[in-house]
């Protein structure tokens, strides 16, 4: 649904700029933005590779493994009907991976984690409640260091690039205990813990 709205509007643009005789502005803003998303990409993929190889020597050198346990604590009773370990280690995993603000490198751990827990999940059809909660956590996940928004703040001259840290941690904080709050509302509603 979302390729066809993407692409309506796109043909949208394209024949308004043929009517309105400004096709030469559309020309150049592409080849302007082409030249703006290579160099974001020239600056954040090093970042992005960079917090994944210390996440790959963390998880080579047992850190990894250490923190998932540390806050596999914090996660079991999110998480009460999980009988599988890997699924929540996956989910430390990924909680970790956001904790940096490596969306990117907890997009794996993510994945893996809903595979473990669509093993234990009895209606193959509809999601569980461990996924959702998983979902909701996933998305408002407590964010300490945002090492995406702070290399395009960089990129784009901020004069204080990491002012942002304190802020986006009060708004993730907020965002996952509301979130959390509302998912045990809801599996409390439905008997459902």
């Amino acid at each position: 649904m979302v390729n066809i709205l993407w692409s309506l509007l796109i043909i949208i643009g394209i024949v308004y700029s043929f009517v309105s005789g400004q096709i030469t502005n559309i020309n150049d803003y592409i080849l302007k933005i082409g030249s703006s998303t290579l160099e974001l990409l020239m600056i954040t993929i090093p970042l992005l590779i960079m917090w994944m190889g210390l996440l790959n020597i963390a998880d080579k050198t047992g850190l990894l493994a250490m923190l998932s346990k540390k806050i596999r604590i914090i996660l079991k009773p999110l998480f009460p009907k999980i009988k599988n370990n890997k699924a929540l280690d996956y989910i430390a995993s990924n909680v970790i991976a956001n904790m940096f603000g490596l969306g990117s490198a907890a997009t794996p751990f993510g994945l893996k984690a809903m595979e473990e827990l669509q093993k234990e999940n009895n209606n193959k059809e509809i999601a569980s409640s461990s996924m959702i909660t998983f979902l909701v956590l996933n998305t408002s996940g407590v964010t300490i260091i945002p090492t995406t928004v702070i290399s395009l703040r960089m990129m784009y001259g901020s004069i204080n690039p990491s002012q942002i840290i304190i802020t986006s941690l009060i708004a993730t904080i907020i965002a996952s205990t509301i979130g959390l709050l509302i998912d045990y509302v809801i599996r409390r509603i439905n008997n459902d813990n």
